[in-house]
C-alpha cells in the first residue's frame, strides 16, 4: 500500500476525494497531505440542490491528528461553485466544519482533553496557541447551544456564583431534573434573569412546577413578572433558610463568647462548628458530649441553637395544618427569645413563609444547583480564574451545560 492510499484510508476519504500528495518534512516535524478533487466535477447548491459547475478554488489548510510525533496538516483547493439561482457558494469539506481550521477529529480530541484539563495545558500539549484552543471551546459551546432542543422543563434552580473576588457574580439558571446549566448572565440583578424567561414560550413558563431560589428580591420580582402563578411555584431553598439561621446562631455565639471571655470564662472557645453542624453528622460519642454540654451550660447560644433546630424539624412534618401550627409556635418563641440576630431572621422567615412552605407541595431544593456551583468553582480554580466574562460563561456551558459539543463533519461523498 503506497502512502497516498494509506492516508486516504486513514482519513476515510472516498471518491471523488482523493490524496494527491504526501510530503514528509523531517526538519519541521510535519506531514503535509494534499487532498484534491477530479476536475470538471459537478456539485449541488446547498440552497436548492441544483447541480452547479465549479467557479474557482480557495487554498485551505487544516490541522489534523498527529502522525506519530509529527504534526499533520491537510491541504486542499476548496472549490466554489456557481449556482444559477443563488450565486457563488463554497463547498463544505467532509472532514471539518465550516469556518474551522482544524479537522473534526482534531477538535474532538481537543474537546476531550479540555473537559479534563485547563485550556493552557491542552494548548501546550497540542502545540496550539491559547486563542486557538479557546476558539475550539467557544465553537463547541456555540454548536451545543444551537443543537439544544426545546424540552419540557419541570423544576428550575436559580443561583449566583462568584466571578471574581470583588463581589462580582454571574446568575445561573439550572434544570434541576437533568442537572445542567440552561442560562448564564452577568451580575445578579432582575435585568440579569429577565432575558432567560424570554427564551421560553408562555406555555413552557406556565408548565413549570417549581423554581428553587434563595430569598433574593431581584430574582423574586423577575419570576413574578414572567411566570404565571409564580406565588405557587417559588420554593425558597431550605438550605438557604438553614444558612440564615446558622448565621444568627453564630452571631449570638460570637457576642456571648466576647462577653464570657471578658469575665475569664472560655467555655465557648473552639465550639463554633459544633453549633453549626447538623446533628446527624455527630458521632455517637460527640453527640453525647454535646448534649451533656447543653444541659450543663446556661448559654444564650444554646437557646439560639435550639430555636434553629426546632425550625429545621418543620421540614420533617407532612400535613399543612401541622406545619402552620408548628411555625406559629416557633415564630412566637423566636420573637420572645431576646436574641437580636434570631429575632431578625425570624422576621425574614415570617415575611417569606408562604414560599417557604411551598416546599411541602413540591419538595425541591437548590442542592443540584450547589453541586453545579461547586463544579464551576473547580473549573475556575483549574483555570486559575477568569478575567474575561465571555470566556467564563463559555467554560460554564462547556463543563456544566450538558451540551452536544462535538463537531459533525459531512459524511464523505454526501455532496456528490
Amino acid at each position: 500500500m503506497d502512502d497516498k492510499t494509506l492516508y486516504a484510508k486513514l482519513l476515510g476519504l472516498t471518491p471523488p476525494w482523493g490524496v494527491e500528495k504526501v510530503e514528509l518534512k523531517l526538519k519541521e516535524g510535519e506531514v503535509h497531505i494534499t487532498v484534491a478533487l477530479p476536475p470538471e466535477q459537478l456539485w449541488v447548491c446547498p440552497e436548492c440542490l441544483e447541480r452547479a459547475p465549479i467557479h474557482d478554488h480557495r487554498e485551505r489548510t487544516w490541522r489534523h491528528l498527529d502522525t506519530f510525533q509529527y504534526q499533520t496538516l491537510l491541504h486542499a483547493r476548496v472549490p466554489r461553485f456557481n449556482c444559477p439561482t443563488h450565486g457563488v457558494k463554497q463547498l463544505r469539506v467532509p472532514w471539518a466544519e465550516e469556518g474551522s481550521r482544524f479537522t473534526a477529529l482534531f477538535e474532538a480530541l481537543a474537546i476531550d482533553w479540555m473537559l479534563q484539563a485547563p485550556i493552557d495545558a491542552v494548548a501546550k500539549r497540542l502545540q496550539l496557541s491559547w486563542d486557538s484552543a479557546a476558539g475550539i471551546q467557544k465553537r463547541a459551546v456555540e454548536r451545543g447551544l444551537a443543537r439544544r432542543k426545546s424540552e419540557p422543563l419541570v423544576n428550575l434552580g436559580i443561583d449566583e456564583t462568584s466571578f471574581q473576588r470583588r463581589h462580582e457574580y454571574v446568575t445561573i439558571v439550572n434544570d434541576l431534573d437533568r442537572s445542567r446549566v440552561l442560562y448564564v448572565a452577568d451580575d445578579r440583578k432582575q435585568e440579569s434573569l429577565d432575558p432567560f424567561w424570554k427564551t421560553l414560550t408562555l406555555e413552557e413558563r406556565a408548565a413549570l412546577q417549581g423554581i428553587a431560589i434563595d430569598m433574593w428580591e431581584p430574582f423574586i420580582r423577575s419570576i413574578h413578572e414572567f411566570v404565571p402563578e409564580a406565588e405557587k411555584k417559588i420554593v425558597f431553598d431550605k438550605y438557604h433558610v438553614a444558612f440564615h439561621l446558622n448565621q444568627a446562631v453564630d452571631l449570638v455565639r460570637r457576642t456571648e463568647n466576647r462577653e464570657l471571655r471578658a469575665l475569664g470564662n472560655h467555655v465557648l472557645k473552639g465550639t463554633k462548628f459544633d453549633w453549626l453542624r447538623h446533628p446527624d453528622r455527630f458521632t455517637r460519642a460527640q453527640w453525647r458530649e454535646f448534649c451533656r454540654f447543653l444541659r450543663s451550660a446556661d448559654l444564650k447560644t444554646a437557646r439560639a441553637w435550639a430555636i434553629k433546630e426546632s425550625f429545621m424539624r418543620i421540614y420533617e412534618l407532612k400535613y399543612p395544618a401541622v406545619v402552620d401550627r408548628h411555625f406559629k409556635d416557633w415564630f412566637g418563641w423566636a420573637r420572645r427569645s431576646q436574641l437580636v440576630p434570631v429575632k431578625k431572621v425570624a422576621l425574614t422567615v415570617h415575611r417569606h413563609w408562604q414560599n417557604i412552605k411551598t416546599y411541602f407541595e413540591n419538595p425541591i431544593t437548590n442542592a443540584a444547583s450547589e453541586s453545579i456551583n461547586s463544579k464551576i468553582q473547580k473549573v475556575k480554580a483549574m483555570a486559575r480564574g477568569f478575567r474575561n466574562r465571555e470566556r467564563y460563561r463559555n467554560a460554564i456551558y462547556f463543563h456544566c451545560g450538558g451540551l452536544d459539543l462535538y463537531p459533525r463533519p459531512l459524511e464523505l461523498g454526501k455532496q456528490q
